[in-house]
């Protein structure tokens, strides 16, 4: 759990600093990562209601149209050995780590667990989503 004290005093330092970015590691598998200054990165921002799907992980273009998409069936299950990757928060979508860069995904790529598939920018922290098992995106 991350204790929000932390966090603000993290911010608070961030803040204060010459710095303009950070990212901090713990042995128990936590990183959290902070930026004073935001970047336009292909930006798509989702507010998600709790019983839709997010979207999977793909280039912002991609993501940008699936909400405009007829709403389909009610959540089944993912045909064959799909996985869906959802987002554990709502917040603005980044498919690559800076503007210009190339994106960290794309569809058909080989990805490992662990993988780092998009970036969800919540309350000015950056949140790397990364793949719960290998395969290739669809």
């Amino acid at each position: 759990m991350i204790d929000l004290r932390y966090v603000k005093k993290l911010l608070e330092m961030l803040d204060e600093s010459t710095v303009d970015s950070m990212e901090i590691s713990s042995d128990k598998g936590m990183r959290i990562r902070l930026s004073k200054t935001p970047t336009a990165r292909g930006v798509v921002q989702y507010a998600a209601p709790a019983a839709a799907p997010a979207p999977a992980a793909t280039a912002p273009t991609a993501a940008a149209a699936a909400p405009a998409a007829a709403p389909a069936a009610p959540a089944a299950a993912p045909k064959g050995n799909h996985t869906d990757v959802k987002s554990p928060m709502v917040g603005t979508f980044y498919g690559a780590p800076e503007p210009g860069a190339k994106p960290y995904v794309t569809v058909g790529q080989q990805i490992k667990k662990g993988q780092v598939l998009c970036i969800i920018e919540a309350m000015k922290i950056m949140n790397e989503i990364e793949s719960e098992v290998a395969g290739t995106v669809v």
